[in-house]
């Protein structure tokens, strides 16, 4: 770690403000092509936990779909520093591992998942219908966390990931490639949500 990073490390450890308990990254298959890939992700993960937060998210957006069981395989094989939990486009089963990692698995698929699961229950005179609430969606969801900072590189819109956890999350965008992101970088997102007063929508 240079000069600069532990002066960006000790302003973040004395900040006033708590560091997101919850972070979410999101990727694409491209970014995990590259030479050192799971390497640099290692390593984010291992910031991610030195700096305050409980538990993290990895959404790698997919568009050929013949590569995800590589990357499921190569994700499953990561060494971070807390267990990790690994979904596919295919699989429905919640997440509860402190980091979870999602392969494929778009955000208008979850939720329409969710909401069918929802609309079988009534079918099935399970549920009442005026009844149902955003807790009933959220029980239904693979990942149902809702990340307190959301960073993403390139530009400056979300792929088709957590749109309904995200919903509050503050986000941060990085001009560089996952590839090239340094500590320093992860530390700046970090400082920059705690200087953020959130609003939750209000």
């Amino acid at each position: 770690m240079g000069l600069y990073d532990r002066y960006l490390a000790l302003r973040q450890r004395f900040h006033g403000a708590d560091p997101p308990a919850h972070v979410a990254l999101v990727l694409t298959e491209r970014d995990l092509l590259e030479q050192g890939a799971y390497d640099r992700l290692e390593r984010l993960l291992g910031w991610v936990f030195d700096y305050g937060a409980e538990r993290a998210t990895v959404s790698v957006s997919v568009l050929d779909e013949s590569v995800v069981p590589t990357l499921e395989r190569e994700l499953r094989a990561i060494s971070a520093p807390r267990p990790v939990a690994v979904r596919a486009p295919d699989d429905t089963d919640p997440v509860s591992a402190p980091v979870q990692v999602n392969v494929g698995l778009g955000g208008k698929g979850e939720f329409a998942a969710a909401v069918r699961s929802l609309a079988e229950e009534v079918d099935a005179g399970e549920l009442d219908p005026d009844a149902v609430d955003g807790a009933d969606v959220e029980r239904r969801l693979v990942f149902p966390d809702e990340p307190d900072l959301l960073i993403k590189t390139g530009a400056e819109r979300l792929s088709d990931f957590m749109i309904w956890q995200s919903v509050y999350s503050e986000l941060y965008f990085i001009d560089l490639n996952w590839r090239d992101v340094r500590e320093r970088d992860y530390l700046r997102a970090v400082l920059d949500y705690q200087n953020r007063q959130r609003r939750f929508g209000r």
